[in-house]
């Protein structure tokens, strides 16, 4: 397979690895990018953990909470920011989310299906046409996710709407603490982007894949080493990833004299309340796909430490 210019400028951007080594990793590979990515990866030129897919689209995340007891979040795309800041829009945005709120569908395909909860003889399919056309613009919506709990979910939306979260948690009490408790850890996952809540959701397949990873890494960076010490290290370097990858173990980034885990604990003990964080939900508008560079979740993370 022919590597072009363009398929190692993609790669180099994934990755932040040099130009050479992302055209050897395509040629390694024969132009497979994700088999390209591991191989810097394993040789070390890969900077670690940078995310593949780059902001791309416009439009705007949105998210509703009810009675502290259901939530859903949406993310509705525009081909332009202009038509993204646009209050007609903006508008059309809340009212799919109140249609998220009140699904009962599981997947896009049954919910662009379902009656518009605002006018019910018009689908919500049929509701987004009309505003394309109204807009003169194409729009779609990507994605949607509803939380329910017996316990407590709280949203956060940064930058406009260009990252949303919603935090689900178990509790015993509900108060404007044990609140702002929850909506900082949603803003801690806006910030630092953890894969998972704990190590308990991180599965032994993934775990074998990055030891095979960090076990290349070690080899290629220290051959002379003895394997039980590479193995010490494989060890020290997989927790570490761990701590970043996971919320519960990630530095509280507005006190980093705790983690996220002991901050709640905190606030918990301080409440008399048992808390426990079950799931996270992050949208980061156009995320995957093909148009922007800007890393906001690094913007976040500034903002919150500035």
């Amino acid at each position: 397979m022919a590597i072009t210019a363009g398929m190692v400028k993609e790669l180099r951007e994934m990755t932040g690895a040099g130009m050479m080594d992302c055209k050897k990793a395509l040629n390694e590979t024969n132009g497979n990018m994700d088999e390209a990515i591991e191989f810097l990866r394993k040789n070390g030129q890969a900077k670690a953990d940078k995310k593949a897919g780059r902001i791309a689209a416009e439009g705007i995340v949105k998210a509703i909470v009810k009675d502290d007891k259901v939530a859903a979040i949406v993310e509705v795309n525009s081909e332009t920011d202009f038509v993204a800041k646009n209050a007609d829009f903006q508008s059309y945005v809340e009212e799919v989310a109140n249609q998220a709120l009140n699904t009962n569908a599981t997947d896009m395909e049954a919910f662009f299906e379902e009656a518009w909860v605002a006018d019910n003889s018009k689908t919500v399919k049929e509701v987004l046409t009309e505003k394309i056309s109204v807009i003169g613009e194409n729009l779609n919506i990507r994605r949607f996710e509803k939380v329910e709990t017996e316990g407590c979910v709280v949203s956060y939306i940064h930058g406009g709407g260009r990252i949303g979260v919603l935090i689900e948690a178990d509790t015993d009490v509900i108060n404007d603490e044990i609140k702002g408790c929850l909506r900082n850890v949603a803003m801690q996952v806006a910030a630092m982007s953890p894969k998972y809540v704990s190590r308990d959701e991180v599965s032994a397949d993934y775990l074998e894949h990055e030891k095979e990873i960090l076990l290349a890494q070690a080899k290629t960076e220290n051959p002379e080493k003895p394997d039980n010490i590479i193995e010490k290290m494989i060890i020290g370097r997989l927790n570490k990833e761990l701590k970043e990858i996971c919320l519960l173990d990630q530095v509280y980034v507005q006190d980093s004299d705790y983690t996220v885990s002991k901050y709640v604990e905190k606030v918990a003990k301080e409440n008399g309340a048992n808390v426990t964080v079950k799931k996270f939900v992050r949208f980061e508008t156009g995320e995957g796909l093909e148009k922007k560079n800007e890393d906001f979740a690094a913007e976040v993370a500034a903002q919150i430490n500035g």
